[in-house]
């Protein structure tokens, strides 16, 4: 059997995924679902009360019931409503308590920094450094506010139809002053494998260099067409950038300039110390190559060592296994004169 798609104009309770032609707190009106995450559905809405089309950002209620994502959803609200850029999403302040955890945008059209590449394989150098300079433009303004962004990829910045560029998703978003956030494992809430620093594999928190590292990795793939590092999983493609470099962007791609080359190894260098102090900085050098220094960074890149999985020493395996079955064997014995 199949249900029917709910009326319009239905308002969904709080124990309800939101649908398309739901009613949102008597305010907003769901006409499209444009985009769903691990975390979230993003609405194209209609702002009833200003006749405004806006974008709706609801946490899954899997998300919404687990304290870890829940406290995401609300920093990503909270650390969005102090932010006014012109390169940066626009979150609109709702006054009033909500039947629910959302989040209410500006909605964008036009294509994302991963689509334009996909049809420029490889960009020229020249856009390349037009469009990362424009990131790091919103960088440094979030860094003077103290807040490091922490999953900066190609998906992540939006090209509208007027123009203007936008810096999206601040989920994974960290103000300075905020509480330390534990995670266990790799899971997607680290960032994303092809552009993660290395420090932050190592699961340290990171700070603004962390962010310039994922942005020059994002330049290395625009200007190369590949990634800088591949591998047959995520946790390959992690962990060899913790033992090495990638492979020097000109072997890649001859055409690129020796200036473009030194930005890009700049910024990702295993050593946060030793990568850009800002975004400005880098940004200085993009708009205008001539005072680069050449430093020869090519020729001291380290090639990444495999990394495979250590395998579990026999004894231990054994060890746990006769555990278990001691463990078995108690609780038998247990119930068998007990019952």
């Amino acid at each position: 059997m199949v249900a029917e798609p709910p009326a319009r104009g239905w308002t969904a309770a709080r124990g309800d995924e939101l649908a398309s032609g739901m009613l949102l707190d008597g305010r907003f009106e769901l006409i499209d679902l444009v985009a769903r995450s691990h975390m979230a559905s993003v609405f194209k809405a209609l702002d009833r009360e200003t006749g405004r089309t806006v974008a709706i950002k609801v946490p899954l209620l899997s998300v919404e019931s687990d304290l870890g994502g829940y406290e995401r959803f609300r920093r990503e609200e909270e650390i969005g409503s102090h932010l006014d850029h012109p390169s940066i999403l626009k979150f609109i302040r709702i006054e009033g308590e909500k039947s629910r955890p959302y989040l209410v945008m500006e909605f964008l059209e036009g294509e994302t920094l991963a689509q334009r590449m996909a049809k420029a394989d490889p960009m020229p150098e020249n856009e390349a450094a037009r469009i990362v300079s424009r990131v790091c433009d919103a960088l440094d303004y979030l860094y003077r506010r103290g807040i490091v962004h922490r999953d900066l990829k190609p998906q992540n910045i939006i090209f509208c139809r007027d123009g203007s560029m936008r810096l999206i998703d601040f989920g994974l978003a960290r103000a300075a002053e905020s509480r330390r956030l534990t995670f266990a494992g790799f899971t997607s809430v680290m960032g994303t494998p092809d552009y993660i620093a290395p420090e932050q594999v190592k699961g340290r928190r990171g700070d603004h260099r962390s962010d310039i590292y994922s942005l020059g990795a994002i330049l290395y793939e625009m200007v190369t067409g590949a990634p800088p590092f591949e591998g047959e999983s995520p946790l390959v493609v992690m962990n060899v950038r913790v033992s090495g470099d990638p492979a020097a962007p000109r072997t890649r791609n001859p055409n690129l300039s020796a200036a473009m080359e030194e930005i890009i190894l700049h910024a990702m260098e295993r050593d946060p110390g030793r990568r850009y102090l800002s975004a400005l900085a880098m940004k200085r050098h993009l708009d205008d190559c001539q005072t680069v220094e050449l430093t020869d960074r090519h020729l001291h890149l380290r090639t990444p060592q495999a990394w495979k999985r250590t395998p579990l020493p026999w004894p231990l395996i054994a060890g746990f296994l006769l555990l278990q079955a001691l463990l078995f064997l108690v609780l038998f014995l247990y119930f068998k004169f007990h019952h």
